[in-house]
């Protein structure tokens, strides 16, 4: 089982080589920055997908959507790169609120991230697929089962490690910068020679839904479109969670990244968005019904192609080598944006798992020094939501970007109240004006933030945002309940008397001995609890069946066995409940005393062996574990075939030390 482990994830890596797998900017860029480098693929789709809803009257409003996405980008990075200087240690927004509002509003932004992460996953595959599925007609008719296999090579992807993983997302990530760049300058520069562009959509026209909207529901409409997009900011918190994996100093090298992710980010979005409007782009949610040319609609056969798609066609013309250079680097892309989130819940994850508030699994790095139970349980939950909501993309979008405007709000929020702190206790007026400047930013970016979040939970909470809510909600039970279970082991385990008055030691020890038959690991298990030198020993065998109970005892008066045997019924042929019963009135008869159950146990060299083996001593054990003041002792006797496994494993180990690859028919040994 170790080979196929090695070739899927690589050679182990020792613990002192974490420093080897800290993060270059250009490697952290398309580690941490994908998902907000993609929402430039649906985000635009999406404002134009409302703003259709009143027809094509209400397009010329995208321009103005579009500045105040791209605003609310700049100022949400600006005010991150605050926060990954003040706190260099990572955990971001979770960070920032736990020590300034404490720990209750620390774990509502902790909830919140967790959902975005899992909906990010959900959202960037199934949006990759959808593009791709517009080229390829296998990936179509397949969508949910492509999506789950891809959320799957991710993951494994990420076990080998972020430094190992960013390397290989670095090409298709910067493809995709390089390939919108380039159609926003091809783009421009055609336009401003004359030169028409029109998108393959161009010639429809728009049935809108609503044709006599009032005030009020135009700005509802409005604020929905922005809302919607508002998922260009998704992931743009992942680099402050994630700041220990990048070098030294970490700090500026992180804040670095984020100025370059919000550079690029709000570019290309603009640069779309200018192009779009330019060619003509039409979308509806309902294409077939609602995209009429010649006064017919589009019908049922009509396949959509996302806002990208279309630009590109226009751009470079629909079958050439650029348009599917762009094409590609989009799918690509789409899937490695969710890579952001492979990268920023396990380590949000591991953080919550110190502080006791998920499992202390989540905590532990694998043999890649990637956190791999953390990288598991995303898999998992990203895979039931595509399965779930069938990999529908307008469906899971509706879903998105609540959990990270809430971490937005409450994460600048606490940087202000962190501003506020350091003003009390610094008299250096260089540096208060410093802070009075940060603090005036974070301070804009809040309010900012809350309005958003407002305008996001009016505008999208009937269309799904409640799923979040819920999600939310969620995690914040569990984690809670998580944390109240490690408080209340650690309150029975503390030590509540003076160290001079405990006593750990019983009074007696009392050594029962499960026996079956008469062999040499019965034998073994009789001379290692007379080793013990209990105050008392005695051997117990339950009667399943009278014969061999017969047989047994007068074995065991035959070679004098000086300990005593005492036969339990089982009436109902089943030797867990009688040995559990024999124990616990043991352990009545002496409160103050230890039961030590000694089991014999065989060790096979085959996984097929052991189903055929210590099936009963499995589930006796597990159940003598839950009975206070005993212990369980296995005491094993390996058969042949373990002997021969152990050799084989000797060979193997001495052939492929640990962390090497065996490469064909040839072995090299590579120092860890």
């Amino acid at each position: 089982m170790d080979h196929p482990k090695r070739l899927l994830l690589g050679r182990a890596l020792r613990s002192d080589a974490l420093r080897e797998t800290l993060l270059r900017k250009r490697i952290a860029l398309p580690v941490f920055a994908s998902d907000p480098l993609s929402s430039v693929a649906y985000a635009p789709g999406e404002v134009l997908l409302i703003l259709s809803i009143a027809g094509l009257a209400a397009y010329h409003n995208s321009v103005w959507i579009t500045l105040a996405v791209v605003v609310l980008m700049v100022t949400v990075v600006a005010s991150y790169r605050q926060t990954v200087h003040a706190y260099p240690n990572g955990g971001g927004a979770y960070a920032v609120v736990s020590s300034t509002f404490g720990r209750r509003a620390g774990l509502t932004v902790g909830s919140a991230l967790l959902v975005d992460y899992v909906l990010t996953v959900a959202v960037s595959v199934s949006a990759g697929v959808d593009n791709l599925g517009s080229a390829v007609s296998v990936v179509e008719q397949n969508e949910i089962m492509c999506a789950v296999v891809i959320i799957v090579a991710l993951a494994l992807l990420n076990l080998r490690g972020a430094k190992e993983s960013g390397t290989l997302f670095a090409i298709p990530t910067y493809a995709f910068v390089v390939g919108v760049l380039g159609t926003v300058v091809w783009g421009g520069l055609k336009a401003l020679e004359g030169k028409e562009m029109r998108a393959p959509s161009a010639d429809f026209h728009i049935i809108p839904e609503e044709t006599n909207l009032t005030g009020f529901a135009t700005a509802f409409l409005l604020l929905r479109a922005f809302s919607s997009g508002c998922a260009a900011l998704t992931g743009v918190e992942a680099i402050s969670n994630g700041v220990p994996a990048f070098r030294e100093p970490k700090g500026r090298n992180a804040a670095g990244t984020l100025a370059i992710m919000g550079t690029l980010a709000s570019i290309m979005f603009l640069g779309i968005m200018a192009l779009a409007l330019h060619t003509h782009v039409r979308v509806a949610e309902d294409p077939a019904r609602d995209l009429v040319i010649n006064g017919e609609p589009a019908g049922s056969g009509f396949h959509q192609d996302p806002v990208i798609a279309q630009v590109g066609e226009a751009v470079f013309g629909g079958g050439s080598f650029a348009f599917y250079c762009l094409a590609a680097a989009t799918a690509l892309i789409l899937f490695l944006a969710a890579n952001t989130a492979y990268n920023g819940f396990p380590v949000l994850g591991s953080i919550l798992a110190q502080d006791r508030f998920l499992p202390r699994q989540l905590h532990t790095r694998g043999d890649r020094l990637a956190f791999s139970n953390g990288i598991a349980l995303l898999t998992v939950l990203a895979g039931l939501l595509v399965i779930a909501f069938r990999a529908n993309v307008n469906q899971l979008i509706q879903l998105y970007i609540v959990g990270v405007f809430v971490s937005f709000t409450f994460s600048q929020s606490g940087m202000v109240r962190h501003w506020n702190r350091l003003l009390a206790d610094e008299d250096d007026p260089r540096a208060r004006h410093r802070m009075h400047r940060a603090r005036a930013l974070n301070g804009f970016g809040a309010v900012l933030c809350a309005a958003v979040l407002a305008i996001v939970l009016l505008t999208k909470f009937t269309h799904g945002a409640w799923v979040s809510i819920v999600g939310m909600a969620l995690f914040y039970t569990v984690m809670t309940g998580i944390r109240r279970h490690y408080d209340r082991v650690a309150e029975e385990l503390a030590l509540d008397v003076p160290e001079e008055e405990l006593d750990v030691r019983p009074s007696q020890v009392h050594a029962v001995v499960l026996v079956s038959q008469i062999h040499k690991p019965t034998m073994r298990a009789l001379s290692y609890a007379k080793l013990l030198r209990s105050d008392s020993l005695v051997a117990v065998t339950i009667a399943v069946d009278p014969d061999d109970t017969g047989q047994l005892k007068s074995e065991w008066r035959r070679r004098h066995i000086d300990v005593p045997l005492k036969v339990l019924d089982a009436p109902y042929r089943e030797i867990t409940h009688p040995v559990v019963g024999f124990v616990k009135e043991l352990r009545r008869a002496h409160p103050r005393d230890v039961v030590s159950v000694i089991i014999p146990e065989y060790v096979v060299g085959h996984w097929y062996e052991a189903l055929l083996h210590n099936q009963s001593a499995l589930r006796l054990k597990a159940r003598l574990l839950l009975t206070p003041g005993v212990t369980v002792t296995s005491v094993p006797w390996q058969l042949v075939s373990a002997a021969a496994a152990r050799k084989r494993a000797k060979r193997r180990h001495e052939r492929h030390p640990p962390g090497s690859i065996r490469r064909g028919t040839r072995h090299r040994a590579r120092q860890p």
